[in-house]
């Protein structure tokens, strides 16, 4: 573990790596005022009025709503909360909560009525287990759907919130979350979103709060992953940032074959995610 503690407190900036701690102040201002720069810039060069994200009382979301508010104004930052009837209450009051500790405009948008429309054009029975993942990112395409709609509807971007840790092993809907028009945080791993979350004083309830899509019922990190993001952000740094082999990854950290071997696989199956369309 030691090969790669260091590479978690790293924040890239401009296309460099700085590596320091977190407890080292100047670096942790130097990669706000970066993120923050990138979001003005982004704004002013496209011409639009602020910004559009959807807020989930996640950590990311969180954090990404806390940095475009510093970087431009409480009031050019939209804040969307688009609830299931099985999202958790609490995630819904942790959204409701963080905007309101933000000062944010938000409008919550239940995605139900939407996604019972389609269910319905397409005869289909929503209690089939073939269509649980259909359904499911289809959640996440509607939410990005109305994002949009009110992107267009302010002149706005839409504001992507996913981070590094997903985007290597494709945790994410294509054209759903996974659509935006820029992603502030999307060069840090989950564990540095947390630690930059907590400097930023973002309650500790959500700072803190396990990983859990809610595209299902009862839908969480560990449904579809075999190991939490304190052990996966390690296996991507030595595979990604380090250039290792497997092999290599699971003698350094002490990690079954097996657990390298599926975050690799995962990375694999879904380059079809992080590329743009191909054509002949």
């Amino acid at each position: 573990m030691e090969v790669f503690s260091k590479h978690l407190n790293i924040f890239s900036i401009h296309g460099s790596h700085v590596v320091r701690r977190l407890e080292d102040n100047d670096v942790v201002k130097r990669a706000i005022d970066r993120i923050m720069e990138f979001i003005r810039r982004e704004v002013e060069e496209s011409g639009v009025s602020g910004v559009v994200l959807g807020l989930s009382g996640g950590i990311d979301s969180s954090l990404t709503a806390a940095l475009c508010v510093r970087a431009l104004g409480r009031d050019r930052v939209l804040g969307l909360i688009m609830p299931t009837s099985f999202t958790p209450k609490e995630d819904l009051d942790d959204a409701i909560n963080l905007a309101g500790e933000i000062g944010i405009k938000t409008e919550i948008i239940n995605i139900d009525g939407i996604c019972n429309a389609f269910v319905d054009a397409l005869q289909i029975d929503p209690n089939n287990p073939a269509y649980k993942m259909p359904l499911a990112n289809l959640r996440a395409r509607i939410r990005m759907a109305i994002l949009y709609f009110y992107a267009n509807l302010y002149n706005y971007l839409v504001v992507g919130t996913s981070d590094r840790s997903e985007y290597l092993i494709g945790y994410f809907t294509k054209y759903g979350d996974g659509a935006a028009d820029i992603f502030p945080i999307r060069h840090l791993y989950k564990t540095q979103v947390r630690e930059l979350a907590s400097y930023l004083g973002l309650p500790e309830r959500i700072v803190k709060k396990s990983s859990s899509p809610q595209l299902y019922p009862g839908h969480k990190l560990s449904d579809e992953l075999p190991v939490d993001y304190s052990t996966i952000d390690p296996i991507l740094i030595g595979l990604f940032d380090e250039g290792l082999a497997a092999e290599g990854v699971s003698k350094n950290l002490g990690v079954p074959m097996e657990v390298v071997n599926e975050v690799l696989r995962r990375h694999m199956i879904t380059e079809h995610k992080r590329r743009s369309p191909l054509n002949p």
